[in-house]
């Protein structure tokens, strides 16, 4: 059970002030996940398990915040096993030479209403590329085991191919199996460092 704080409600230049800090990122209660079109008709969608990630808050600043995710790429799942095994061969990502795919945060602009634009650099393979994730902020609280929360979702959308993700098959009735376009769904659940030690 979270106990939610006053931070999403209230008003002013103030009301992200009491959420600096450094947390890191609970993946029991966080998603990362991606949607892709199939076979020009229909969307595939999946996650991955295994995660982990640190965020700096700076309530004074929201501009001066930082965010730093690494994520295995063997842990990926659609529910289907030979086409995870797919994904992580060299035709996809490669797990076995490359584990690991990372994100790390170039800079953060706030659009207002509980909306920010997080700005960074997404590396997949021996490709790194600008990703601009937009978040909403979904609040803050105390859960049940006195660590203060906080929650962010959001979305981005990159071409795979731009890193090097280019495999496809042709269709007998045009088109393509896999489409270029993915769409990244985020629901993030962090614990402040200081709070998750006492708790």
């Amino acid at each position: 059970m979270l106990k939610n704080s006053n931070a999403k409600t209230v008003a002013g230049p103030g009301r992200y002030e009491a959420l600096t800090g450094v947390y890191t990122i609970d993946p029991i209660h966080s998603m990362l996940g991606f949607s892709v079109r199939h076979a020009m008709i229909s969307h595939v969608r999946g996650k991955f398990g295994a995660f982990e990630g640190l965020l700096k808050l700076d309530g004074y600043q929201p501009s001066r915040s930082e965010a730093h995710v690494s994520v295995q790429t063997g842990s990926l799942d659609t529910g289907i096993r030979e086409r995870d095994e797919h994904l992580m061969s060299p035709d996809f990502f490669d797990s076995a030479t490359f584990p690991l795919m990372a994100f790390r945060s170039t800079a953060v602009v706030d659009t207002g209403d509980d909306s920010f634009r997080l700005a960074g650099k997404l590396r997949i393979k021996d490709v790194e590329l600008p990703l601009a994730i937009d978040l909403e902020f979904g609040g803050a609280g105390r859960d049940a085991d006195g660590r203060d929360r906080v929650g962010f979702s959001g979305t981005a959308t990159l071409r795979r191919s731009d890193w090097g993700l280019t495999w496809n098959a042709a269709l007998e009735t045009g088109g393509v199996l896999v489409g270029d376009k993915v769409t990244l769904i985020l629901d993030i659940s962090a614990v402040r460092a200081d709070s998750e030690s006492a708790a």
